[in-house]
């Protein structure tokens, strides 16, 4: 049984916009029926690129990238991710090794990219991962390494004594080449990675003890806010917010939740605030008649026609009443550089 609000309010706020360019790489061993090394391109979190070493093939998702590059910018991208592969399988043995592992499925996984928001404030992230926990991530700042397990000093004080050039080197890919890239991109697609689509904003409630859920989706692009209020104030307890979700149409959506009694939902009025691009779209929920309900009453009402209809349909037969046939009425009518690990 699910409470439906409606969307009651939107306001013009002032925003600022932000454009990134990230790649992930995924190297597995352990699987038989799944690629050794895929890689993915995404430009302000739409995928517009992919590769993965069954095909060993670059192949554009998007159409705006399929018109903007020719064949020779698939085959340089498919070059570095074929050099990407063969160093993520002998990087993963030697991961094996480091943690003491012989056998089992593992995974070895960088993801690098930057952003440029519209003032001009840029960042950059350069990072890898081993059996989906971090491991390692590049301080472009201090030209330092982070290690996130302990398995990872060893590599961290390797790569900042005898490979500290490395740490150079992706310094200078983010804060340049990849912000030249971030703009030719955008300047690719700009009909479709600056549209605006404004949220459809839902209070969703499973049953007047549940949580109430703020449902907001179709937005775009995915920079989106939801907040909550009691009695107009910010409400922060009891507030979980769940991870951004893209859409089969290119568009987000996002939930947050709130537990509340089914006491204080009645004593106290409860709004959802989502802020995207400028506007804010408030949602006040509302103790609504619980759908079961509604749908008892449709089918008493229904099997109320039903009835009438056969008692019509009985009369008809003992009157001798020949319907006449509808017929009878006389009718007949890239942007990547080659991975350094």
């Amino acid at each position: 049984m699910w409470h439906v609000v409606i969307l009651l309010l939107g306001a013009h706020l002032a925003c600022a916009r932000t454009h990134s360019l990230r790649y992930f790489y995924t190297g597995v061993s352990g699987i038989n029926d799944f690629p050794e090394f895929t890689a993915v391109g995404l430009v302000d979190e739409e995928q517009f690129f992919y590769f993965d070493s069954n095909t060993n093939k670059a192949v554009p998702k998007t159409e705006w990238i399929r018109q903007n590059v020719g064949d020779d910018y698939w085959i340089r991208e498919a070059q570095i991710d074929i050099k990407a592969h063969q160093a993520f399988k002998i990087v993963i043995q030697n991961m094996k090794g480091l943690f003491n592992q012989s056998a089992g499925v593992h995974s070895w996984q960088l993801m690098y990219g930057c952003e440029l928001d519209d003032d001009g404030t840029q960042r950059g992230y350069y990072q890898y991962g081993y059996d989906g926990e971090d491991f390692l991530s590049l301080d472009k700042s201090t030209l330092t390494w982070t290690a996130a397990s302990p398995q990872a000093v060893l590599t961290k004080n390797t790569w900042e004594t005898q490979e500290r050039q490395l740490a150079e080197y992706w310094k200078a890919y983010l804060e340049n080449t990849c912000i030249e890239w971030v703009q030719k991109y955008v300047n690719y697609g700009k009909e479709t990675l600056e549209r605006k689509v404004a949220p459809q904003v839902s209070l969703l409630q499973k049953s007047s003890s549940s949580s109430v859920k703020c449902h907001a989706t179709g937005f775009y692009p995915s920079g989106v806010t939801i907040s909550w209020q009691k009695n107009g104030q910010e409400h922060h307890e009891d507030v979980y917010l769940a991870e951004l979700l893209p859409n089969e149409d290119g568009t987000f959506q996002r939930t947050s939740t709130i537990k509340v009694s089914p006491e204080e939902l009645k004593k106290n009025q409860f709004s959802c605030v989502v802020e995207h691009q400028g506007e804010t779209f408030r949602s006040i929920f509302k103790a609504a008649v619980p759908i079961g309900f509604i749908l008892a009453a449709v089918a008493g009402v229904f099997l109320l026609i039903v009835t009438a209809v056969a008692g019509y349909k009985v009369y008809q037969k003992k009157k001798g009443f020949k319907p006449v046939n509808a017929s009878d009425d006389g009718s007949n009518g890239s942007a990547r550089s080659d991975t350094k690990t």
